[in-house]
């Protein structure tokens, strides 16, 4: 246990928030950052959605709780109008955690291309597509092709900042890629879910956006056939799994990522428990964790503490840039 620890062990739920570090170089290329400490270290991340009028809001929490601040920040562009209208924070705020030396890692609740660029919940990102209508989507010139590209054009701006501000973007689109909760997911083969990824890398890579490590991203329901959902090697720089139906990643969650990875980084896209040391010591190639925003709240502070304070875990100030 790291010397703060025991400093900070009989107070750290009640530290006082403090502002972010002095600017620190953030790793010059994350992509290779992942790769060097895989096996040895693992980041810490944490997620923070709603409102984006606060979008430190949960990295502020985790600071509270144990005196450090995570090595990884998230964000969500998501799909409600009041957070459409202030996307800004989302991207100033990115850039101001990587000036502070964090990883950066962004993420899309997307509303259907048959909607406005703006949703529900239940009735927008988890609705369905018919079979034709998917047809369409990935087809070339389609109306409903069409549309998804215009779609994807409102985040460009967005996604320019962030590469005019020299911000490297551990982009993950259409998680949860392998399940059919929402619009995009659950449809396995070529004209599946995995097209659309396509789709979607090609269209931004033509927008001239080099600033982005694309995160191919499923989810725990189930990690057999997973190449059913995988797009084409040259399309994935990183494979990271969300763990929703249990605690813990299994073992077997950790070889199919591992298997489908092909060698690239693996890590946890979204958890609602914070792994345990036990558990990252046996499963020592995930690169990276990220606790989703207010699941923080269901986390024991002392076990929060535990893995941020464990040795094998990157905060913020311990990065290298």
């Amino acid at each position: 246990m790291r010397r703060r620890a025991l400093a900070l062990l009989a107070s750290a739920a009640c530290l006082a928030a403090v502002p972010l570090p002095a600017s620190a170089a953030p790793p010059a290329d994350p992509l290779e950052y992942l790769k060097s400490i895989t096996g040895s270290n693992v980041v810490s991340g944490q997620h923070n959605k709603e409102p984006l009028s606060d979008p430190t809001r949960w990295t502020q929490k985790i600071h509270d709780i144990t005196g450090d601040y995570p090595g990884l920040w998230g964000g969500d562009f998501l799909f409600a109008d009041a957070d459409v209208q202030q996307r800004q924070n989302l991207v100033d705020e990115a850039i101001n955690q990587w000036n502070n030396g964090a990883l950066v890692t962004l993420t899309w609740h997307v509303c259907p291309p048959t909607q406005g660029s703006s949703c529900g919940w239940e009735d927008g990102v988890m609705s369905d597509l018919s079979d034709e209508q998917w047809s369409q989507l990935i087809t070339d010139g389609t109306e409903l092709n069409r549309a998804w590209k215009s779609r994807l054009d409102e985040v460009v701006p967005y996604l320019r900042q962030l590469q005019d501000a020299g911000v490297t973007v551990l982009w993950r689109p259409l998680h949860e890629i392998n399940d059919g909760w929402s619009w995009w997911g659950g449809r396995p083969g070529p004209d599946g879910s995995a097209a659309l990824y396509r789709i979607t890398h090609e269209h931004l890579d033509q927008q001239g956006l080099t600033n982005l490590v694309w995160n191919w991203n499923v989810k725990d329901s189930s990690t057999s056939g997973l190449r059913d959902y995988w797009p084409t090697d040259d399309r994935v720089d990183l494979a990271s799994i969300d763990i929703w139906e249990k605690a813990a990643p299994s073992q077997s969650d950790y070889e199919a990522m591992r298997d489908v990875a092909g060698g690239r980084p693996i890590a946890l896209g979204e958890v609602g428990t914070v792994p345990t040391p036990e558990l990252l010591d046996a499963q020592p190639d995930w690169s990276y964790f990220m606790l989703w925003a207010e699941y923080l709240d269901q986390n024991d502070p002392s076990e929060v503490q535990r893995t941020y304070w464990d040795d094998r875990v990157l905060v913020l100030d311990e990065m290298q840039g």
